[in-house]
Parts: C-alpha cells; structure tokens; sequence
C-alpha cells in the first residue's frame, strides 16, 4: 500500500486570482467567455494556488446569477418595459462588481458577494 503525502503549501499568486475576475470581462467580447475562461482557471488551478477555491466559487456564482437573471430579464420585458430596466442595472453591475472583486483579490481580501446566489458552496 502507498501513500502519498497531499499536505503541499499553496502558492500565493494574487495576479491570477486578479486575472480570473478581470477574465469575466470576456462576455462584454465574446458573449460567452465571461464564464468558461473563469471556470477554467478554477478548476485547473483551485488546489495550487491559496484563495483561488473561493474567489472561483464566487465569479462562477456570480456568472450564474448573471445569466440566470438575464434570462429572467428578456421576457420580462413584455411587462411594461421592466426587462429593459433590469437589463440595464445588470449589465452595470456585472460590470463593476469583477473590477471591485479584482481590486479585492489584489490586496489579498475575500470577493464581494453583492447580488449573488451561492450555486456552488
């Protein structure tokens, strides 16, 4: 029987965990990027580098939410132009908040968590 020792130290790589929030600005090119390029990171990355587990969980959150109250937003627009609106707010606060969370990342803080659903835990 072997053992294998998995007790490793973590590298502390803040400019990664910066990239992987910067990366959500992919979906304001691409349409899609904004999700797979993240969720890539965390999944290659998550137990290599300290705090990339939970900044991870927290972009792919965030991206759910994101595409979850998009969808929500189109067919209410319909209703008395309400998904206009909310469209509107999302698109900026999908903006904002990857750039605050990449401000946090730098100076080694947890991720604001603003407006999200926690799919992942």
């Amino acid at each position: 029987m072997e053992i294998i020792n998995q007790n490793r130290a973590l590298e502390q790589n803040n400019q990664l965990l910066v990239i992987a929030h910067l990366s959500q600005m992919l979906t304001y090119v691409t349409g899609f990027g904004g999700l797979i390029v993240p969720l890539l990171l965390w999944l290659t990355t998550k137990d290599s580098v300290a705090g990339m587990d939970e900044h991870g969980k927290s972009i792919i959150n965030f991206q759910l939410t994101v595409l979850l109250f998009t969808i929500v937003s189109v067919p209410a627009i319909l209703l008395f132009g309400l998904g206009i609106l909310s469209l509107i707010f999302l698109a900026i606060v999908a903006f904002v908040i990857p750039i605050v969370n990449a401000v946090k990342a730098s100076n080694g803080e947890k991720p604001s968590t603003f407006m999200t659903i926690k799919f992942i835990s």
